[in-house]
Parts: structure tokens; sequence; C-alpha cells
């Protein structure tokens, strides 16, 4: 005689893996965890205000026509 199976156990058990399957999928599909999305966004800006802190002064965009005198 075979063993004796819960059919709501193994039920559970396979959406479980399908779940966590699913759930990888999404995450190389949506891109970075939370905390690393964060990290990068905070890092950017730093470095943007670094660079901002080091002009010598407020240029004008080269596309922008002279303002007449």
């Amino acid at each position: 005689m075979g063993d004796v199976v819960n059919l709501n156990q193994y039920r559970k058990q396979r959406d479980r893996k399908t779940r966590k399957k699913q759930a990888a999928e999404n995450r190389v599909k949506h891109g970075q965890r939370r905390p690393d999305r964060l990290s990068y966004e905070r890092e950017r800006a730093r470095h943007e205000q670094e660079l901002d802190s080091k002009r010598l002064h407020d240029s004008v965009e080269p596309d922008d026509p002279p303002t007449p005198a």
C-alpha cells in the first residue's frame, strides 16, 4: 500500500513553489530591490550636489540665445 498524502498540504506546497517562481521572475523583470534603488538615488544626488558645488559660476546653457543688453 502507498503512502498517505494530505492533498491540502500538497496543494499548498505546490502553490508556494509557483508563487516563489513568479516572485523571482518579477524581481528580474522589474529591476532592483528597494534598498539598492534608494542607495543608488542617494549616491546620484550626492554626486550631482558635489558637481554643482564645484561650478565657478552660473553658466548659461549653450542652446540659449544671448539676452540683448
